[in-house]
């Protein structure tokens, strides 16, 4: 028998993940569904998910949105991946694009016919077969969906916006779909006695709101999820050591690049990501070795233009809710969880999260086995994207330095180990069908971060020595010759989607 449908869902704050919860549901139920926002503006949002990665857009597909008007509005830019300076030494960097790397050939991956010749020293960097890659380093973008004549798929890409102006797009939108917002503070929970369950919430002015299903986006205190359910939070410190931030903008500069960089300092890395009317810049430090006052200097001394703003301080813990669907509430954003943003990864947790809730919606009946489900997946991709992270900082070569050396001798967890030397003996990454980021991710940052394996599949010598070596020339060219005919990236936005704010600082003199 199937159970009787929930008809109401109340948002507990709004920002970026309420109201892509918002947005999502609305536009996937429709009128059978009455759904609530309440925010408030006394509480501001920490609003630094401003970088993506290309799960996106997918959400944005969902949703039907025009991407050339919601990067109007939001002063967006386009993204091709992430370069990381000084991580694995200081003067070294490399870059995580997006799409695939070559081609791969029968059952054996692209990597290791590359590797092989590697091995020979002939064969050229590994991210001359990465046509993202090639094309950030030129500043240049286009939408292509392949490469012109050729079986080689073309451009992946995500977006930098502003998160703020994100959150406020997605709001009209849902508003539009029907979704009601109630501006008040959520000074009281009240639970139901007899099952535990979130019963109403009271409001500063008195006002009382219920609803069936609660979905938790109040941000790190986690108002309902923590404060009202004592869910429990699993800390991560031991492996991701950083747990403080400070964020500043800065003026737009040019070029505008269509890349994200993350800059590793003394004690963390600090963040560089251009938009159309600023750049987002922070720095992600550890408490325990660089004070904020140094924090703060450090920020200043790297910005590359003038700051917009002071910098603005963020404390945190990395970890996650031991369970994010707990009783009749769901969390999701900051109230779930936070891993920093190094892979740009805060957007896509709030759209996994939505996207799994879809799936596994409740009704009035036993939702125990949905909610185990709901529960055991969030933690695995959380536990995914996690491992992910730590290896970025433990497989570092910046011997001497405090904060490094410690990330370098730390014990990680068994699960990422395994990666590491499985590589190192085989040069094999197999990673799980739920893991966020699949083979070409995992190769780059770990050969990046000076992972390098010692032999190359054997099977790899079954294709001769003449052919192996013109399979890779002829994908080298293809993608430099690719990259080399897309506008530049600026051109690109100035013709589709710029913004009324998008002014150059030359500009703004004259």
């Amino acid at each position: 028998m199937p159970g009787v449908e929930i008809k109401s869902v109340v948002i507990v704050g709004g920002g970026t993940a309420g109201w892509m919860c918002a947005a999502a549901l609305a536009k996937v139920m429709g009128p059978r569904l009455s759904i609530t926002v309440v925010e408030s503006d006394e509480i501001g949002i920490v609003g630094v998910g401003e970088a993506t990665i290309p799960a996106i857009n997918l959400f944005n597909q969902m949703l039907r949105l025009d991407e050339d008007d919601f990067l109007r509005n939001t002063h967006g830019t386009f993204k091709l991946g992430i370069e990381f300076a000084n991580w694995y030494e200081r003067g070294h960097s490399y870059m995580h694009s997006f799409g695939t790397v070559g081609k791969d050939l029968a059952y054996i991956p692209f990597h290791h016919y590359w590797l092989h010749e590697h091995l020979l020293g002939r064969g050229g960097s590994l991210w001359d077969y990465s046509l993202d890659y090639q094309a950030a380093r030129q500043n240049r973008f286009t939408r292509m969906a392949q490469i012109e004549g050729t079986p080689l798929p073309g451009i992946t890409y995500a977006f930098h916006f502003d998160a703020s102006l994100y959150a406020a797009y997605l709001r009209r939108y849902a508003q539009q779909q029907g979704v009601r917002r109630v501006e008040g503070m959520v000074v009281e929970v009240l639970l139901d006695p007899a099952s535990g369950d979130v019963q109403k919430l009271r409001l500063k002015d008195g006002r009382e709101l219920s609803g069936e299903l609660y979905v938790d986006c109040s941000g790190f205190r986690g108002l309902l999820i923590e404060q009202a359910l004592t869910t429990g939070y699993e800390d991560w410190t031991r492996w991701l050591p950083c747990d403080r931030a400070l964020a500043v903008p800065s003026e737009r500069v040019s070029p505008l690049t269509p890349y994200t960089r993350s800059t590793a300092q003394d004690a963390g890395w600090q963040w560089r990501i251009p938009l159309q009317h600023r750049t987002g810049n922070g720095h992600v430090y550890s408490s325990a070795h660089m004070s904020d006052e140094q924090a703060h200097e450090r920020l200043l001394q790297n910005l590359d233009s003038k700051p917009l703003a002071e910098a603005r301080p963020i404390r945190f813990t990395t970890g996650r809710r031991r369970l994010l669907w707990n009783r009749n509430v769901v969390s999701m954003g900051l109230a779930s969880g936070f891993l920093e943003p190094l892979e740009s990864t805060a957007i896509h947790l709030i759209q996994m999260t939505i996207h799994r809730l879809v799936l596994l919606f409740p009704d009035r009946g036993d939702n125990s086995r949905r909610r185990d489900e709901f529960n055991q997946s969030s933690a695995a991709e959380y536990e995914y994207l996690r491992d992910f992270i730590i290896l970025h900082y433990y497989a570092n070569n910046r011997v001497g330095e405090p904060f490094w050396d410690d990330c370098r001798h730390m014990s990680v967890p068994d699960s990422l180990t395994h990666k590491i030397e499985l590589f190192r003996e085989t040069g094999g990454i197999f990673v799980a069908a739920q893991d966020l980021f699949q083979l070409p991710s995992w190769l780059q940052v770990m050969w990046g971060q000076g992972i390098k394996p010692r032999a190359a599949h054997p099977f790899v010598e079954t294709v001769s020595p003449q052919d192996r070596a013109d399979y890779l020339k002829g994908i080298r060219d293809l993608m430099a010759d690719a990259a080399r005919k897309l506008p530049l990236h600026e051109e690109f936005i100035n013709g589709h989607c710029r913004s009324s704010a998008a002014v150059t600082p030359a500009a703004r003199a004259g």
